[in-house]
Order: structure tokens, then sequence, then C-alpha cells
């Protein structure tokens, strides 16, 4: 089928999204900046007060904590803590953010991390890899701050053909799975992004990845193909009611075999070798 043929319906879409976006855009962050530090404290309260979207955030944690190095030598670093919960689910979590914030211990740049040489047991993040604009040189900081077998845990956005429609048409973020290179243009910390960063590194340039950090891939799993969509998310208001999500995630369950051809994020793992 010709790209002509496909404009019409593209344009639709993506006309479909931005009135979606401004009809359903949460009353807290319809007006703020996306790069103003009070977004991630708004942002905090959005989380709270949205019960299905609060049970992803619980469900993200979860599998974090789980999949953390056994023993118990290291601290444990959060990246980009403004917004979420994890230390309720991580002891002794160390938070940080790139700006100051409520509830964050240590205000830093991922790309330049103040942590000593081979200390951390592990660094966590979720939807956050994605906004680092120069990420190879997190990606180096993070090798050399974990200590021998510590892992990097992060739940993030990833490319399907299901996700690639959705986050092209009906989301706010840059999604460019044909980026030449990892780095892209930022003018803040927040709205810099790309959100097909993460599937890039891990697995269309899997090589270069594995050849230029001394990071092993253990884990990529594609999952969420719906939930985190009807949730709103933390820009939109709730489109479901928190007792009902239960039976998304059984729905969901149904389509396992199905999470790689329409999964919007994945939870991936990394150890230092």
């Amino acid at each position: 089928m010709s790209e002509n043929t496909w404009y019409p319906a593209g344009r639709v879409a993506i006309l479909l999204g931005a009135f979606l976006r401004t009809v359903l855009a949460h009353p807290l962050t319809a007006e703020i900046d996306l790069d103003d530090p009070q977004t991630s404290a708004i942002r905090k309260r959005i989380i709270a007060s949205k019960p299905f979207l609060k049970a992803i955030y619980d469900e993200w944690y979860t599998m974090l904590a789980a999949n953390l190095p056994a023993d118990q030598h290291g601290p444990v670093l959060e990246i980009g803590s403004g917004a979420g919960h994890c230390s309720q689910f991580v002891p002794d979590l160390i938070t940080s953010e790139i700006f100051l914030c409520p509830g964050v211990q240590i205000v830093l740049d991922a790309r330049q991390l103040p942590i000593a040489s081979g200390s951390l047991r592990a660094i966590v993040m979720t939807d956050v890899l994605h906004h680092v604009p120069e990420v190879e040189h997190f990606l180096s900081e993070a090798a050399r701050c974990l200590r021998k077998g510590g892992r990097i845990l992060m739940v993030e956005p990833w490319v399907t053909s299901w996700s690639k429609f959705v986050y092209t048409h009906f989301h706010h973020e840059p999604f460019d799975p044909d980026a030449r290179d990892w780095s892209f243009a930022s003018e803040g910390p927040l709205s810099g992004a790309n959100g097909a960063i993460p599937w890039i590194l891990f697995v269309r340039d899997r090589k270069e990845f594995e050849l230029r950090f001394e990071l092993a891939i253990e884990q990529v799993r594609p999952f969420l193909p719906f939930r985190y969509l009807v949730s709103g998310g933390v820009s939109m208001r709730s489109l479901m009611p928190g007792f009902v999500h239960r039976a998304w995630a059984g729905f969901e369950d149904l389509l396992k075999s199905w999470w790689p051809n329409l999964g919007m994020f994945a939870f991936v793992s990394l150890r230092r070798r």
C-alpha cells in the first residue's frame, strides 16, 4: 500500500490523539510545564489518587524488588524517584532526582553519578532511561558504580507493532525507533525524550551495546499491552476504576503469548560483568 494511501488515516490518528490528550488531560497537569520541578510532585499525587494506576506502579516496583541481587552487599540507587514510591518496596533505597523535590535524598545527573566505584548492589528506574539525552554516559557511569554481579533493573517503553502506533499518534513524547544514534536534543529533563531508546539499545543495537559496556543483558520482557493506556497514565484522567484492575491483569495474562507484539513496556535486567 502506498504512503499516500496511509497518510489520511495517519493524519486522522494524530489529530484524534491531540484531541483526546486535550479533552482527557488531568486537571493537575494540564497547565504545568513538563520541566517544572513541581511536575514530579504533582505526578506523585496523581499516582496515589488513581487506584488503577497505582496498582500498575506497585506491580513494577514489586518486579524490581524481586530481581535485585540476592546478597545484601551494597546499597540500591533509584534514578528518577520524584514521582514514584519505590522506597516502599526496596528497604534503604537511595532516592535521587535531577532536581530538588520532596522525598528525594540526592540531586544528581545520571550522566555523572556522585557514587564510589563498585559500591552499588543495583540501580533501579521506571520510565527514566528514555529521558537521558546522552545515555551512553549514564551506562558507563552505572557500570563503574556497580559491583561485579550488580544489576540495572528498569521498566521502560518498548517498541512493538501496537506500541509504535499508540506512542506515535497518541503520546506526547517523541518516539523514534529509526533514530540513527542514542542521543537526542533536549531542552529540559522531562520534555526531552525518545521512547524508543531502550529498544534501540537492547535489541536493534544489542551487539554494539555489549561491546561498549561491561553490562550483560540478562532479561528483556515486553509486557503491559493495555493497562497503562486505559489507566490514563500520569497526564490524563483515570479511564478505569481501581476495582477492575485485577480483571484487566487477568485479560492481559490470557494474551501473554502476544506480548512480544503487543507490549507497550518492557522489564529489562542488565548485569555488571
